[in-house]
């Protein structure tokens, strides 16, 4: 994966979620699925995200997406949970029967990664001291 960039920042936002439907109820198969991928996909390119790796499951959805840092991970979640339940709702109005009437729970998975791991960056930053007594 590689940085990207705004005219003001150099970013890697790297966010796994993971959500259910209601009642963790097998729902997404079939066109249900393939609506909801093409909704997701939809919104993420709304949002200017990329997505990494995308998942419906029958009874979960992982989405792997890179995101601009104006984005908290939370609003990410909301967002592309809240629009895609309206949209697969209004085009499958059938659905609302299984899951009481909403699509998604309100809970969520939400995991950040990047290229490197958490040691890597600790060492980094404590090792600043010592570079620059070496430069002096």
């Amino acid at each position: 994966m590689e940085y990207k960039s705004t005219r003001h920042v150099k970013y890697l936002c790297n966010y796994h979620f993971v959500w259910i439907p209601k009642h963790r109820r097998d729902v997404l198969i079939g066109s249900v699925a393939e609506y909801t991928k093409e909704i997701l996909k939809s919104i993420a390119e709304e949002l200017g995200c990329e997505i990494i790796t995308l998942e419906v499951m029958p009874d979960h959805i992982h989405l792997f997406v890179n995101c601009p840092p104006r984005y908290s991970p939370s609003y990410l979640a909301n967002y592309f949970k809240g629009k895609s339940a309206r949209l697969v709702l209004k085009k499958f109005p059938d659905l609302r029967k299984h899951t009481g009437g909403k699509l998604w729970t309100r809970s969520y998975f939400v995991s950040t990664a990047g290229n490197v791991s958490s040691e890597t960056i600790k060492k980094y930053i404590e090792e600043q001291w010592v570079k620059e007594d070496e430069e002096d």
